[in-house]
C-alpha cells in the first residue's frame, strides 16, 4: 500500500506564502510523475503542478508565477511552494503520484486544508 502524506496546510492571510510537503516512498519519487491538485468547496479537482521525473514541470494558469513545485528525492518528499496567496487559493490540497503517459493519478493522498483569509 502506497502512502502520500500531505502536511503544512493552515490559514495564512491573503498575499502571504505557505509550503506544503508530501511525504512518499523514495521507489515513487524515482519513478512517478509527481503532482498537485486542489479542490474547493463546490468545485471539481483541480491540477495545480506536477513534475516529472526528468525534472520538466507544469503549472495551471491560476497559479503561474506564484507557486513552485519541487522533489527531494533524499528527503522522500515533494514540495509545493505557494507565494502570494489568494482566498481563491483555498482549497483542499492532495498530494498525487502518477506513472509515466498515464492519466492521474495513480495515488492520492489524503489532502490538507489551506485556507486564505483575512
Amino acid at each position: 500500500q502506497v502512502q502520500l502524506v500531505e502536511s503544512g496546510g493552515r490559514l495564512v492571510q491573503p498575499g502571504g506564502p505557505l509550503r506544503l510537503s508530501c511525504s512518499a516512498p523514495r521507489s515513487i519519487l524515482n519513478s512517478y510523475t509527481m503532482g498537485w491538485s486542489r479542490q474547493a468547496p463546490g468545485k471539481q479537482r483541480e491540477l495545480v503542478a506536477s513534475t516529472t521525473t526528468s525534472g520538466s514541470k507544469n503549472y495551471a494558469e491560476s497559479v503561474k508565477g506564484r507557486f513552485a513545485i519541487s522533489r527531494d528525492s533524499s528527503k522522500n518528499a515533494v514540495y509545493l511552494q505557494m507565494n502570494t496567496l489568494k482566498p481563491e487559493d483555498t482549497a483542499v490540497y492532495y498530494c498525487a503520484a502518477k506513472a509515466p503517459l498515464t492519466a492521474w493519478a495513480d495515488y492520492w493522498g489524503q489532502g490538507t486544508q489551506v485556507t486564505v483569509s483575512s
